[in-house]
């Protein structure tokens, strides 16, 4: 399968998910169908809204233009390296899929494809409906791939480098299972924002989508806040109302009851609106309804900093010219060429080869 039977299949994929998001184009039947993937998907999994799904899917759909996709390959050498006639050199990945929030593995899915490798994928228990149905959708688009995709719920064996992400914790694990291999481990990260105290209510409410889009579950949800020495938090919190509805989620609500309740015993100082909670702390991964804040008197000693905690940070989300940050509204929405802990996906795929 040559390069750009794969990039047209990633393409229709992307059509086929626009579709699903505007709700256009489909039988009785198939919308039953895919109605019927998102009900499995969010029984599976509490905290996979029909919302949240409809958002991954729209954040992919707009991911797979054929723009986006031919933008993305150009940055390699892909033709010479995945050509057909090179059938002994095309390599057996392992993927290990996380399952904090909907299709969190589907990136490296498509890396695997478009280099022209097969992928033998272990889903996560709490994310296992979503990725074969668009798996199977694929594969009528481009029968060939049905070559190319494995699924394996048993003890992974006969692959030739592994992709694999969960905790700090299973990291260590993945290390010493799969070391000797080729390899791609990646570990806790979390998201931060740094505000300079202009933002405009709109930037906070775009801000806002940031943090609670997927109840805050992602490593690209910003958990925690910077913000200058004696900041008003009212415009903040003003923002933050946008979200407010989030409350109504039992499984949030449970954990925000919780939280409060651990913090007002040990006594610790909160800012609190009723829905979530800001908490002073150092440290990066809050809890799922708080967000931790600090202050700083320097954005020079700031942004370095944030350079020196680089492996923690997934991304920084901020318009006060942090190297490498995301507009406010677009830590959830990033390119195809945005990698995860900043490893080039393909690049280390193309150098197994």
């Amino acid at each position: 399968m040559q390069l750009k039977q794969r990039i047209n299949a990633f393409a229709h994929l992307g059509e086929f998910l626009r579709k699903i998001d505007t709700s256009s184009s489909f039988s009785s039947q198939e919308e039953i169908n895919i109605e019927n993937v998102f009900r499995k998907a969010e029984a599976e999994n509490g905290w996979f809204t029909l919302d949240n799904i409809k958002f991954s899917l729209k954040t992919w759909a707009d991911a797979l233009s054929e723009e986006n996709l031919h933008q993305w390959v150009s940055n390699y050498k892909l033709e010479n390296t995945t050509a057909d006639a090179l059938v002994n050199e095309r390599k057996t990945i392992a993927v290990i899929m996380a399952g904090n929030i909907p299709l969190v593995g589907f990136h490296d899915f498509i890396s695997v494809l478009i280099t022209g490798n097969k992928i033998l994928a272990k889903l996560s228990s709490n994310d296992k409906t979503l990725l074969p149905f668009l798996a199977n959708h694929l594969i009528a688009i481009e029968p060939d791939f049905e070559n190319y995709i494995a699924f394996t719920e048993g003890k992974l064996k006969d692959f030739d480098a592994v992709i694999a992400t969960g905790s700090n914790n299973t990291a260590r694990y993945f290390d010493y299972y799969f070391g000797k291999y080729p390899n791609i481990i990646r570990k806790n990260r979390n998201s931060v924002a740094v505000l300079g105290g202009k933002e405009t209510e709109t930037d906070l409410k775009l801000l806002a989508d940031d943090i609670f889009t997927y109840f805050g579950l992602g490593c690209r949800n910003v958990s925690k806040i910077y913000v200058p020495e004696n900041y008003n938090f009212e415009k903040f919190f003003n923002a933050m109302f946008s979200w407010k509805e989030i409350i109504h989620n039992h499984k949030y609500i449970n954990n925000y009851d919780y939280n409060k309740a651990v913090y007002l015993m040990d006594g610790f100082p909160l800012l609190d609106n009723e829905f979530m909670l800001l908490k002073e702390d150092a440290g990066f991964s809050s809890p799922i309804s708080v967000v931790f804040y600090e202050k700083y008197s320097s954005l020079e000693t700031l942004k370095k900093e944030l350079n020196s905690q680089s492996e923690n940070i997934q991304c920084v989300v901020s318009t006060t010219g942090i190297p490498n940050e995301f507009s406010f509204g677009k830590a959830q929405n990033p390119k195809l060429w945005d990698y995860a802990d900043g490893m080039d996906t393909v690049d280390f795929l193309l150098k197994l080869h």
